[in-house]
C-alpha cells in the first residue's frame, strides 16, 4: 500500500480517491509517519478477498433465459 504525505495527498486526492474505489487502498503520513489508512467502504477487509465464482453450481440458467416472458413484452411495447 502506497504512502503519501499530507501535502502530496491534498493535491492528487482526487486521483487517490478513485485509484482507492478500484481497489487500491492508500496511506496519509505526517512527517512520514503513518496516520490514517484510505480504503474503499465495500473493500474486503484484511484477510479477506473477494472471490469471482463462489456461487458456481448453486443455481442454474435456463436454457430459454433470454427468450422468457417474450410474448408479454411484446404486448406491452404493442409488436
Amino acid at each position: 500500500m502506497r504512502s503519501f504525505d499530507i501535502p502530496e495527498a491534498s493535491t492528487q486526492l482526487v486521483q487517490l480517491v478513485a485509484r482507492a474505489q478500484q481497489g487500491e487502498g492508500f496511506v496519509i503520513a505526517k512527517a512520514g509517519k503513518p496516520m490514517v489508512r484510505v480504503t474503499a467502504i465495500d473493500s474486503p477487509g484484511p484477510g479477506q478477498q473477494r472471490r469471482l465464482g463462489f456461487l458456481e453450481g448453486q443455481f442454474s440458467v435456463p436454457e430459454d433465459f433470454d427468450r422468457m416472458a417474450e410474448r408479454e413484452i411484446a404486448d406491452m411495447f404493442g409488436a
